[in-house]
């Protein structure tokens, strides 16, 4: 019964004809040999987090400027606020008397 028996797509299967593919392993493993005796600094590793940091600031000016000036409301400014609102809504739910 081939009507009820779909068949399947072929898997996608990616060939580079411009690498070798065991050259690359090759490759990969001396340097992990290299870096596991000590002979090369772990900083060759392909992705080092301590490398990018702060680099977001040095492209954006707005976060350049906030870093600069600081935030504009301090703490003890916004808790009097809140204080404020608070004591006004206290006077609105009860009334002036």
């Amino acid at each position: 019964m081939r009507l009820f028996n779909t068949r399947k797509p072929r898997r996608f299967r990616r060939v580079s004809i411009y690498t070798d593919e065991a050259q690359e392993r090759l490759k990969k493993l001396v340097d992990e040999v290299k870096r596991e005796q000590g002979d090369t600094p772990k900083s060759d590793a392909p992705y080092d987090s301590d490398k990018f940091r702060g680099t977001f600031i040095n492209y954006t000016p707005r976060a350049q400027k906030y870093k600069e000036n600081g935030s504009k409301f301090g703490w003890p400014i916004v808790i009097a606020l809140i204080f404020a609102l608070l004591i006004l809504w206290r006077f609105l739910l009860t009334g002036i008397r």
